[in-house]
């Protein structure tokens, strides 16, 4: 998993509240146990026509929303099923980051576990953030981790809060997995002695 320190990029607006799971990634595409591929499917329902062409008044459809690594919503974002395809569709289109009044809870934890950053602001921050979105590339917001603040194009910092031990899992690029092989030594030093004392039990491998 890629570390997320400090990202400045484009924000792409998107005010709308209670965007599903569903609306993210529709259930047709979640045919795939694989994180990668599924970027061009995010917000499918609302990115094209029937007729399968794009539709050109979608945000993410328009430059430079389309190269937009961060996207600021409305309340209760990533609401519905508990599909972790939701986080691989955005971070496969680019989304690093997303800010919202509220989310999810289990969007919100999946978002973590996937190295999306998600930041909860008030609806009146989201809606000076989203004025700045609408600016483009010459208003590119800044989200420092380390410092917990939204930089907005006129300097202004907007502090976030974040959990420290998310924060940490961010900065260094690990997810669940990533955090247990840390301690890949200390797991092999035990099984060891577990197989002298209980040689019976299946022993465990990290090849």
């Amino acid at each position: 998993m890629d570390k997320f320190t400090v990202l400045s990029a484009v924000a792409a607006a998107l005010p709308e509240a209670n965007i599903d799971t569903d609306k993210i990634i529709p259930a047709r595409f979640l045919k795939t146990t694989r994180r990668t591929g599924l970027g061009k499917h995010a917000f499918d329902s609302m990115r094209y026509l029937p007729d399968g062409s794009e539709n050109p008044d979608f945000v993410l459809n328009k430059q430079p929303w389309r190269q937009a690594e961060i996207l600021v919503t409305y309340d209760n974002l990533g609401c519905g099923s508990s599909r972790e395809h939701a986080p691989w569709a955005l971070l496969d289109f680019g989304i690093r980051c997303v800010i919202a009044p509220s989310f999810a809870d289990i969007f919100f934890n999946n978002c973590f576990k996937n190295g999306i950053l998600p930041i909860r602001l008030p609806r009146e921050v989201c809606d000076a953030l989203m004025a700045d979105a609408a600016m483009g590339s010459n208003a590119k917001l800044t989200v420092d981790l380390p410092r917990q603040v939204v930089i907005r194009p006129d300097g202004q910092e907007v502090p976030f809060e974040i959990d420290p031990f998310r924060k940490h899992m961010l900065l260094e690029g690990l997810d669940d997995i990533g955090q247990t092989l840390k301690h890949e030594g200390e797991i092999e030093t035990f099984e060891s002695s577990v197989a002298k004392e209980l040689p019976w039990m299946p022993k465990i491998s990290f090849d």
